[in-house]
């Protein structure tokens, strides 16, 4: 079994798909005008609008309603990366702290209030475990 992307739920795609191709820098490939990915070479970020939600069951996910995944980036340099984001992000968790576990992170939300994290291994086993 291969895990292969997760997927938001919006009321307002081509606003979050524009937001993430902000953050991100990947171009989104649309599928149609509902559903939109974000590919990079280790996971993929879909977005789908709610009128997608009736073809797997009517009310089985509601957008702008997380309260429990924090979607996650690997990135080169989260500090140098947090002074660009002051500029497209509008709600900031925190600013470049470095965690327990090793990776020094910036946590905000997305325009539908997903949480997400920008992440740079920084301790020699945190460096390890993300060597790509």
């Amino acid at each position: 079994m291969d895990f292969v992307s997760i997927r938001i739920i919006t009321d307002d795609i081509n606003r979050l798909v524009g937001f993430y191709e902000k953050i991100t820098g990947v171009q989104a490939a649309w599928g149609n005008e509902d559903f939109a990915e974000l590919r990079t070479a280790h996971g993929t970020l879909a977005i789908g609008s709610t009128r997608t939600v009736p073809l797997f069951a009517p009310g089985s996910a509601r957008p702008a309603d997380n309260h429990t995944v924090i979607i996650e980036f690997l990135v080169a340099d989260v500090d140098a990366l947090y002074e660009k984001l002051k500029n497209v992000v509008e709600d900031f968790v925190n600013e470049p702290t470095t965690m327990p576990w090793g990776n020094r992170a910036l946590l905000f939300r997305d325009p539908d209030g997903n949480l997400v994290n920008f992440f740079t291994p920084v301790t020699p086993d945190a460096i390890e475990k993300f060597g790509r």
